[in-house]
């Protein structure tokens, strides 16, 4: 698993344009699953509608700027690489937190949903930020 994603990183550092329609596609996949999917089957999960709401809003947030990153920047990308990888990372912390504030009334699907979101997101923070060091060396 580590020699994948040191090879993740390796690929990337030379098409770092790639990362952000990555780190768009899965954005707009939690939107989906938080928005369409959770809503609807929320008694399931054990999360309050509110909160997959604003989750929801949070992701379709990061889904534009890294779509307009991927259309628009031709250079210079690291710093938007560092703020996306940031913005991904205290979005696992907030995860973390609404987790253990509402565990009592999530389900265990509920509670490995959002384990797994954050597992994959935290992979991809640690590629994000991996890549920002690499281009900058």
């Amino acid at each position: 698993m580590k020699r994948i994603i040191k090879n993740i990183i390796i690929q990337l550092t030379g098409k770092p344009r790639i990362l952000f329609l990555v780190d768009s596609v899965g954005a707009l996949l939690t939107t989906l699953s938080l928005f369409v999917v959770l809503r609807t089957f929320h008694e399931s999960i054990g999360m309050p509608v509110s909160v997959l709401t604003y989750l929801s809003i949070l992701s379709v947030f990061f889904c534009l700027y890294s779509v307009a990153c991927f259309l628009f920047l031709k250079r210079h990308r690291v710093p938007f690489i560092w703020i996306i990888g940031i913005a991904n990372l205290l979005y696992c912390v907030l995860t973390i937190t609404l987790v253990l504030v509402y565990y009592p009334q999530l389900t265990a699907l509920g509670v490995a949903y959002f384990l797994g979101e954050i597992m994959i997101v935290g992979i991809l923070v640690f590629i994000e930020l991996e890549v920002a060091k690499a281009i900058k060396k």
